[in-house]
């Protein structure tokens, strides 16, 4: 039987946490596929990409595209260009794409036009703001996919709601989970909290990177100000994404934050789960944060007016805490206070998403 290739693509941190499951369950299977993972660059700071695949245990990428930054149509077309030469070269049986990136966007269309299967792992969330860049890609991402692999209920109604046939559409659960069910002893072993000088349960997680909450210098001073305010009784973590780092600067902001924020560069995804485990409260505007605090059971207050994972507010620990910092103070000192809303694991996050979608592949590609 001729073995089957699959390229999985990988641009961001989110992507590389998702594949690193999925790469170690084809691995069982060697006899029957040949699996090859593509970064695409998108991600081109050590921090923000290159030590997952240290963290994770990651192989090499069999392919590196090198695309890094530039505009939202600069990016998605470098990926494009690049990633057809892969794809023109060695003739992939299927495409893996995983997330809402613009390399999750880039590559799909790329295979699709080169009359390769598409599968794309976590389909069917949806925020409806098409501000968002990633709900775009996610929409045109699962409008060209041949299998949608699903990670919560919402994703089957939407994808049912835009006239996806069933057989196409799988729910298999959340393969982030996956991954962080793998590394918990791992985590258990960090040294972060004593190398940052915290205390279990005695600080606050704080990660902030979308453009409407840190591009304008009025909302990234409202922020620093709230941030000041939680600082007054308990320390304050904030991993800082580049993009953040960069307008409190070009802002003139720096000074004006507390001297109880510690700032850290971003942090590899061992040391994250492991201030996540430990923080009181997680404050944030990441999607996969949302997942991960809820499977931990740590109260989380997402600073967004709405979220493509809602079964972290109606199943899970997470606050949709809207952007109106006055709001976000009562649900912060709400939780502070003792007043924690109990959540509960979702149904599939058991860590065997890995095992069900590579097995589904097995059989699709029979």
């Amino acid at each position: 039987m001729r073995k089957v290739k699959v390229i999985s693509v990988v641009g961001a941190r989110p992507n590389f946490i998702k594949i690193a499951p999925l790469h170690n369950e084809f691995l069982k299977y060697s006899s029957r596929f040949d699996h090859f993972i593509c970064h695409t660059g998108q991600h081109f700071d050590w921090n923000m990409s290159t030590v997952f695949f240290k963290d994770l245990k990651l192989p090499e990428p069999r392919f590196y595209l090198g695309v890094g930054g530039g505009s939202h149509a600069q990016q998605t077309a470098g990926i494009m260009i690049e990633f057809e030469k892969v794809m023109v070269r060695e003739e992939p049986d299927l495409v893996i794409v995983v997330g809402d990136v613009n390399s999750t966007l880039a590559c799909s269309i790329t295979s699709a036009k080169l009359n390769t299967k598409v599968a794309h792992v976590e389909a069917g969330l949806r925020s409806f703001d098409n501000t968002m860049p990633e709900e775009i890609n996610r929409k045109i991402t699962d409008a060209v996919a041949d299998y949608l692999f699903v990670s919560e209920p919402s994703g089957l109604t939407h994808l049912k709601e835009e006239g996806v046939s069933d057989d196409r559409v799988f729910y298999v659960g959340n393969i982030m989970i996956d991954t962080l069910i793998s590394y918990q002893s791992t985590i258990d072993q960090s040294t972060i909290l004593e190398e940052l000088k915290l205390t279990h349960e005695n600080y606050i997680l704080i990660t902030f990177h979308r453009p409407s909450n840190v591009d304008h210098q009025e909302g990234l001073t409202e922020l620093i100000v709230f941030l000041n305010y939680l600082a007054k009784d308990m320390p304050i973590v904030f991993p800082i994404h580049p993009r953040t780092r960069s307008n409190i600067e070009k802002f003139g902001l720096a000074e004006k934050l507390s001297g109880n924020i510690v700032l850290t560069e971003p942090v590899g995804y061992i040391d994250f789960i492991a201030l996540e485990k430990n923080a009181r409260l997680v404050i944030t505007d990441s999607g996969g944060i949302q997942e991960e605090t809820t499977y931990l059971a740590i109260p989380c207050i997402t600073v967004r007016e709405n979220t493509e994972r809602p079964i972290t507010v109606d199943v899970g620990t997470n606050i949709l805490g809207g952007t109106d910092f006055a709001r976000i103070k009562i649900y912060a000192d709400e939780i502070l206070s003792g007043k924690i809303k109990k959540g509960q694991i979702p149904k599939l996050w058991d860590g065997q998403v890995a095992q069900r979608i590579v097995s589904i592949i097995d059989k699709l590609l029979d």
